[in-house]
């Protein structure tokens, strides 16, 4: 494993296995040979390691590829070539992962996604943390809503393929998420009934000093994925809460359904925190954190590489002149399937199925501009801005096919063309004046959303998003 992560840094692995003349290994390649599997065992600690140059792990894997350079140059190589080009080669695989733990710690992105981090850090200790102290459980409207634009936020950062940095975002994705999961739950507790009275069941007051102790341990739980706990573990949390759950499961509540129910509540809560946990103990399972392996993705990947065709033979055929191949039905099909997928809270995920659906959605509102175009038969006592507003509707239906088929970047001349011609279109819609008619009114307004749409979805294609 070690042996490909190198292999696919730095082309061909090192081989210090090749023999001298007289047929026997020479000490210094035997050496060499040593140190090389020393940097492969490291290699892929450094190709996964998804911090920052302030963490430990990091000092520990400089330290020791720093040693393994020195020891490098101190193997003699008594002017043999052979010998020359084996201790050039490991010392390249060394400085090489250096370079690369270097990179990833100190990548833009690496720094923006700890940025946000701490950004939300903060956000969950004044909204979360510090009133939960103080005695205060209200969550406030305006707390969630900036924890959903640092989720927004976090989805956007670029990766460029890189694991530690895909491994990085994953970690403070779901951290986040699940702070927002916890929040919404105990939003949810503060709707439920009240505790059941004591002189209801006898078990029912240790139910009830369990409840009150995993009230405690969700603002634990959001201390700790937050960072803002130094004391607790996630080990420790977990084995408090094992052990609740063994203590409710021992409780005697037969014969009283309405006691059941309620330690099914509380069994469920601890559940719920026990999966937040289980998910930050996976977070260095690859099928975690690349997408790409994902069964979700894979099935909207899937559904737009068909949308991609469908699209092709669309333009191909309004190339010609001719729209007789109208794949609406399917379509819609399509857009059923992309909403019955699972996104499993996931914010990428979400993120990805909501752009496929755009993308989708854009090739429907192109058929049924083009075949609303078709049927058009105005008539003589057509008001002039009214006609005025099909006149652009026309020209909007020409720039959107050249849109969809667009597959460049922001950078390209025939990007800014197009954003400028759309512009120009708004600026049309702009200058006709209804005079009072109410039909053009809202075929006018009709006519600028639909504009603003081809803009945001040539934004959108261009943007370099990704999973």
């Amino acid at each position: 494993m070690a042996v490909r992560w190198l292999c696919s840094l730095f082309g061909k692995p090192f081989d210090g296995g090749k023999r001298m003349d007289n047929g026997s290994q020479h000490p210094s390649m035997v050496r060499l040979q040593e140190i090389q599997a020393e940097v492969a065992a490291l290699g892929q600690q450094v190709c996964t390691f998804s911090g920052l140059q302030s963490d430990r792990e990091y000092r520990r894997l400089e330290r020791e590829l720093t040693r393994l350079q020195m020891e490098v140059d101190q193997v003699e190589t008594e002017g043999k070539a052979e010998l020359q080009q084996a201790r050039k080669r490991a010392a390249q695989e060394a400085e090489g992962l250096l370079r690369y733990l270097e990179e990833n710690a100190t990548h833009p992105s690496r720094l923006a996604i700890e940025e946000l981090s701490q950004e939300a850090q903060r956000l969950v200790e004044r909204g979360v943390v510090e009133p939960q102290r103080a005695g205060a459980a209200e969550i406030s409207d305006e707390l969630v809503d900036a924890l959903q634009e640092l989720v927004l936020r976090l989805t956007q950062v670029k990766t460029g393929g890189r694991v530690p940095l895909r491994k990085a975002r994953y970690r403070a994705l779901t951290r986040l998420c699940a702070v927002q999961d916890i929040i919404e739950g105990r939003a949810r507790q503060q709707t439920l009934p009240l505790p059941l009275s004591e002189g209801t069941h006898a078990a029912v007051q240790r139910i009830n000093q369990v409840m009150v102790q995993v009230s405690g341990a969700r603002s634990q739980l959001v201390a700790l994925l937050m960072g803002l706990s130094g004391r607790d573990s996630c080990a420790h949390l977990s084995r408090v809460l094992t052990e609740l759950l063994v203590e409710l499961d021992a409780l005697d509540v037969s014969g009283n359904a309405s006691v059941r129910n309620y330690r099914k509540r509380v069994v469920e809560e601890i559940n719920g925190l026990l999966k937040h946990l289980d998910l930050e103990g996976e977070g260095d399972d690859t099928r975690r954190y690349d997408l790409a392996q994902n069964d979700s993705i894979r099935q909207i990947e899937a559904v737009r590489g068909r949308v991609a065709q469908l699209q092709g033979e669309v333009l191909r055929q309004g190339g010609a002149g001719e729209f007789t191949f109208r794949p609406k039905a399917e379509l819609q099909s399509l857009l059923t399937h992309l909403d019955q997928v699972d996104t499993a809270k996931n914010p990428c995920i979400r993120e990805a199925r909501r752009r496929a659906v755009l993308e989708l959605q854009a090739v429907i509102t192109f058929l049924d501009l083009r075949e609303a175009l078709e049927r058009r038969q105005p008539g003589p006592g057509e008001h002039p801005s009214h006609q005025a507003v099909w006149q652009v509707l026309a020209s909007l239906s020409d720039l959107q096919a050249q849109v969809l088929g667009f597959d460049g970047k922001r950078a390209d001349k025939s990007y800014m063309m197009l954003e400028e011609l759309l512009t120009k279109q708004l600026l049309a819609l702009d200058a006709v004046d209804p005079q009072g008619d109410q039909m053009t009114k809202v075929a006018r307004k009709q006519a600028v959303k639909f504009a603003q749409n081809i803009l945001s979805y040539l934004d959108m294609k261009t943007d370099e998003w990704e999973y």
